[in-house]
């Protein structure tokens, strides 16, 4: 159970106006005082239920935005669209890299709860729905981008993972390829599971029976990407397309056939996921499925100030937007 004020203030032996004296920074505490309470604090690990604060309470103009991984254009993209429009509206935006580490993630929320933040946007975020949702139940502001939290004071954006997986599938079929890779992301991530998810569907619906050893991980990162082919070429399984769940990946796999003579898309078909920059300059261009990221990262930032001040648009909590199938030249090559 939670820690409420009164339990600082048994624990510290002074009485609850004391501890809401001390936690708000107002004079006529003693230093003895002071410290009693914070160590009480720090032991029981309590933080000031943010609804219940005085309203009139200085905002920081501060957002938080924790991302998994930096170094891809994914985030990039998005955070520059937050960036943007945070700044228009006078809030300064503050970059936390969780690299891909839950624990990172739980630390860069505490600022939330610590008031060094007046709200947190989360992009793909790896905690569950269940820890999100207490921080926002404490009446803290909270957004998230890539995934829909089933709580009325979270807004959301993301793009529908299933069903762009389902269509890049079905262009690699009416291609005439049958043994399709599906490189994955890490396993914790939602947009993982919901484009294999997809990718199964689409065998499914084709009566194409599923084969588990074509499916590698890859991490969502280049290296990573590169290695699950490695991994898949001395396997030596006969295959003519991959399906990579984002950019970075697909470009290991550039890498990998590189190094072993195989032509794209003439001896095997590639695409990725995210419309990265430089998906278009690589030879040949990689077909790739389009996520309006900057749009998602304006939108989610300009909800959640909204909620953090006048709440007009309380009905719009959630906003699932269209993704668009690119074919380049990496897989527009129909088999014989």
């Amino acid at each position: 159970m939670d820690a409420k004020i009164i339990d600082v203030a048994a624990k510290a032996g002074v009485s609850p106006a004391t501890v809401s004296r001390v936690l708000n920074q107002a004079n006529g505490v003693t230093s003895k005082t002071r410290d009693k309470v914070m160590k009480a604090v720090d032991e029981l690990n309590y933080h000031p239920n943010a609804a219940a604060k005085n309203l009139r309470q200085q905002k920081t103009m501060n957002i938080g935005v924790i991302a998994q991984d930096i170094n891809n254009a994914y985030f990039t993209e998005i955070i520059k669209g937050i960036e943007n429009m945070a700044y228009a509206q006078k809030y300064r935006v503050f970059i936390c890299d969780a690299e891909n580490q839950p624990e990172k993630e739980r630390e860069y929320v505490t600022m939330l709860m610590d008031r060094t933040m007046d709200g947190v946007i989360m992009i793909t975020p790896q905690l569950s729905d269940e820890e999100i949702c207490e921080v926002a139940n404490k009446g803290y502001f909270i957004a998230v981008i890539g995934r829909n939290i089933e709580h009325p004071r979270i807004p959301c954006i993301y793009t529908d993972n299933v069903k762009f997986s389902r269509q890049v599938m079905e262009h690699l079929l009416a291609c005439g390829h049958r043994d399709i890779v599906f490189l994955n992301g890490y396993p914790e991530a939602i947009d993982s599971y919901e484009r294999l998810e997809g990718y199964l569907k689409a065998l499914k619906d084709n009566q194409i029976p599923f084969r588990p050893e074509l499916v590698e991980n890859g991490d969502f990162n280049e290296n990573g990407g590169y290695e699950a082919m490695k991994r898949l070429f001395d396997k030596k399984i006969p295959f003519s397309a991959v399906f990579a769940a984002n950019d970075e990946m697909a470009l290991g796999v550039y890498q990998a056939c590189a190094e072993r003579g195989i032509s794209i898309p003439d001896q095997l078909a590639v695409v990725g996921v995210d419309n990265n920059r430089i998906s278009k300059y690589v030879t040949p261009p990689l077909s790739t499925v389009n996520q309006p990221k900057y749009t998602m990262g304006a939108i989610i930032v300009e909800r959640l100030i909204d909620q953090m001040n006048d709440n007009q648009y309380e009905d719009k909590r959630v906003f699932v937007v269209d993704s668009e199938l690119l074919v380049r030249g990496s897989s527009n090559f129909a088999r014989k």
